[in-house]
């Protein structure tokens, strides 16, 4: 009865629009009020807590990495390096937003940071080319759901400090995933443009393959930095994203493009997101420990336990509950409150974290396609002044390749462990 008031008040709070963390912290708090063995100080030690883990230091520099990537116009020499290579190829530009989407994604690591930093850049240029502005629109949505799966991925760091197990591993995870995503999505360009083919797809890029390459090679190295530092034992995943941010600000300095009024601005932005994003972790680990002493993960798993003892059946009904649970939450909130109820439940069914780690980042990812919070809508809607509607529509078609991803990543598990396995994490 008691847990299920805590979730009520919740449900409540974030429906009337109160933000994540405060609806997270005010049930706590009344549930603490009203408890007669626990004190004040014991629910400020357990938000603290929260906050009291080194790889979560890699959280705020890998947001500055991305931050640092867009103002530095980064994403601009990956679409001109790309277009001098895909040019003339049918549907070009579609297979260039997916390219760029999975280049960009090696240093953003959210889904938001692609979207505003690719989005001013190819949705006018489809625009230009002929394509229709919804599937321009919906292309570049659903191909920035590669920036949280692919690493350096925040939501996996928040995931792996929750749930106790390799942030490296769950890095390595996210790749042969992304892969898919990223080919199940050139799929539909490929036959998009055979039924429907933009008026004008000729490349205008003049500056050849050879000044193309010259161009973005350097920004290319940034996964070699952060993913060959990690795997060859340099760096750890926190110290990769200093490594990180350093090699982004030189880059940006060397091509001149990063201006100290621009450095202030990331730095400001860079500092209001982690903010929220860490209030959200401190609400949530006291959330979590409330709903671990009312034993909830144990009420959960004999709920599903009494429904179904086949694996599979259980991550069917987990994708079920995520996709749901995406629509009214952003990933690091969702997270954060799942993975402690989740976590031993799929003990008990046999399922690998790690696997079970990625299903849930992409699970969750998706909601951000969603309304009402859909915030990948929201920015999308803001850099290339389409209508959030306009948005929504293009959107709708690319639910379907999203799908057809999470299916295989959740019922092949190889999809998702070969990697890790292979490096021995």
């Amino acid at each position: 009865m008691t847990l299920g008031l805590l979730i009520l008040v919740m449900l409540v709070l974030l429906a009337l629009r109160v933000p994540v963390a405060f609806a997270l912290l005010l049930p706590c708090l009344l549930y603490v009020g009203l408890s007669d063995d626990i004190s004040l100080g014991v629910a400020q030690q357990r938000m603290v807590a929260g906050l009291n883990s080194f790889p979560l230091l890699a959280v705020p520099l890998f947001i500055m990495t991305g931050y640092l990537s867009n103002t530095a116009g980064l994403a601009d020499r990956l679409f001109r390096f790309l277009m001098s290579l895909l040019g003339r190829v049918p549907g070009s530009l579609g297979y260039v937003n997916v390219g760029s989407s999975l280049m960009f994604s090696w240093m953003s690591g959210a889904a938001i940071a692609d979207a505003a930093a690719l989005g001013s850049v190819l949705v006018p240029a489809m625009r230009k080319r002929g394509y229709d502005e919804h599937f321009a629109l919906g292309l570049t949505a659903a191909a920035s759901m590669l920036g949280p799966i692919m690493p350096p991925s925040i939501p996996a760091i928040i995931y792996a400090v929750t749930a106790g197990v390799s942030v490296g591993a769950l890095f390595f995870a996210g790749v042969l995933p992304a892969l898919v995503l990223a080919a199940v999505l050139c799929l539909y360009v490929f036959f998009y443009v055979r039924k429907r083919p933009p008026a004008a797809d000729a490349a205008d890029e003049s500056g050849g393959v050879l000044a193309a390459t010259r161009g973005a090679l350097p920004v290319l190295v940034t996964p070699v930095i952060i993913l060959g530092g990690i795997l060859g034992g340099v760096f750890t995943p926190t110290e990769a994203a200093a490594a990180a941010v350093m090699y982004v600000m030189l880059l940006g300095l060397c091509y001149r493009s990063l201006s100290l009024h621009g450095l202030y601005d990331v730095l400001l932005r860079t500092a209001r997101t982690t903010g929220s994003i860490m209030l959200i972790v401190s609400a949530a680990s006291l959330f979590g420990w409330v709903i671990a002493r009312e034993q909830g993960p144990q009420m959960l798993a004999d709920v599903l336990l009494n429904i179904t003892d086949n694996p599979y059946v259980f991550l069917l009904l987990v994708n079920a509950a995520l996709l749901v649970i995406g629509m009214v939450l952003e990933p690091v909130a969702a997270l954060l409150i799942t993975v402690p109820v989740l976590m031993p439940v799929a003990a008990q069914f046999g399922i690998d974290p790690v696997h079970l780690g990625v299903v849930m980042i992409l699970n969750l990812v998706i909601g951000l396609l969603s309304p009402p919070v859909g915030l990948v809508l929201y920015v999308l809607s803001s850099v290339t002044g389409a209508s959030v509607q306009q948005v929504m529509r293009g959107v709708l078609p690319f639910l379907l390749p999203l799908a057809v991803t999470l299916v295989i990543v959740t019922f092949v598990p190889a999809v998702s462990l070969w990697l890790p396995q292979l490096l021995g994490m």
